[in-house]
């Protein structure tokens, strides 16, 4: 495997990246780790579960993608963008994405394409015809992401397409006025990643249908995400290949490096009142969440963050992290 490395070797920037190619989620991190020149390392996981080396990090969370900065692992693409702005200020070496005067308009698109309706109406493009898509172990996986009742069909394909468009128009009238970037930036900013990342998916990977959503019809979406690409292109030709890891080599890798947040503080105040070293069980509310459950003792609350330390299966201390938003934190009380 190109880029392959030893157990014995140093991740760059102890960052490990567990993903793979077809997930939306994980291309959003990998555009902004080559937009930033990030270096980082890479161990590229299944589509479905089961994912060995994650489980041997005793990490349950399912979906993907999980980043690893040592020992700190993080669970959802919201905080893993929030926790490299903070590591890695704007620098010549690493070029900011974040702005002021962008970072309200970054949030609200932010909102859109995970919270709102974005990425759940472009799911339901995905073709219902392809092999995988036909696999029962696909569709028993996706009943665990999105629930029981999700059985895609061709009246969920239409209510998709009724959402997204909407969507692209207003896509479509922010950029009426002529700007390039969609925060009105002189370059692209974090605004522009948080917009057009289900955007790029949808109109590549799920070939959102021509007769709704053409360069036609929507001429100014078209041109901003090809600007997105050749922005992406150009950066990817300037980064260093990232460092490519097997499972057991990135689960010896992490396992042997540090912590790396130090700021392991549990907020007395927080209106939840959970005290730290206390037993709790952390799973998104969002999708995910209804059969893997992580557990553990509270280690970090915050207004943004919770982190809990749990067990590899090989006995090593590991932290996992989540946001507050769409991650519930519950006490497990003993039975008595």
């Amino acid at each position: 495997m190109p880029n392959a490395a030893s157990p014995e070797a140093v991740g760059p920037n102890d960052i490990v990246l567990f993903w793979y190619h077809a997930s939306p989620f994980g291309r959003r991190v990998k555009a902004y780790l080559t937009l930033r020149n990030i270096e980082h390392a890479e161990c590229l996981v299944t589509p479905i579960l089961p994912r060995p080396a994650q489980e041997a990090l005793g990490i349950n969370y399912r979906r993907s993608p999980v980043m690893a900065v040592g020992r700190d692992v993080y669970l959802d693409t919201r905080l893993m963008l929030a926790k490299l702005d903070e590591i890695f200020p704007p620098s010549d070496k690493h070029p900011g994405l974040s702005a002021p005067e962008t970072k309200g308009l970054a949030q609200l698109l932010q909102k859109l394409m995970v919270d709102v309706s974005g990425f759940r109406e472009a799911v339901k493009q995905i073709p219902m015809n392809s092999p995988i898509a036909k696999d029962p172990k696909f569709q028993k996986d996706r009943a665990g992401f999105f629930g029981p009742e999700w059985k895609p069909d061709s009246s969920s394909r239409s209510e998709g397409i009724v959402h997204m468009r909407h969507i692209f128009d207003m896509l479509e009238s922010l950029l009426v006025d002529g700007r390039r970037w969609i925060g009105s930036s002189e370059k692209i900013s974090m605004a522009d990643l948080e917009g057009v990342w289900v955007i790029d998916w949808f109109l590549g990977d799920l070939k959102g249908p021509e007769e709704y959503f053409s360069s036609k019809q929507y001429p100014l979406v078209h041109q901003w995400r090809s600007r997105y690409r050749e922005e992406l292109d150009a950066a990817k030709g300037r980064a260093a290949k990232p460092m490519s890891l097997q499972g057991p080599d990135a689960v010896k890798l992490i396992s042997a490096s540090a912590f790396t947040d130090r700021d392991m503080v549990v907020d007395a105040a927080d209106p939840l009142r959970l005290k730290a070293g206390t037993t709790v069980e952390l799973f998104p509310t969002d999708g995910g969440g209804f059969t893997h459950k992580d557990q553990g003792s509270l280690v970090k609350l915050s207004k943004d963050e919770i982190a809990i330390s749990v067990q590899s299966q090989a006995g090593v201390e590991m932290r996992l992290h989540a946001p507050r938003w769409r991650f519930k934190v519950k006490e497990i009380r003993p039975n008595l």
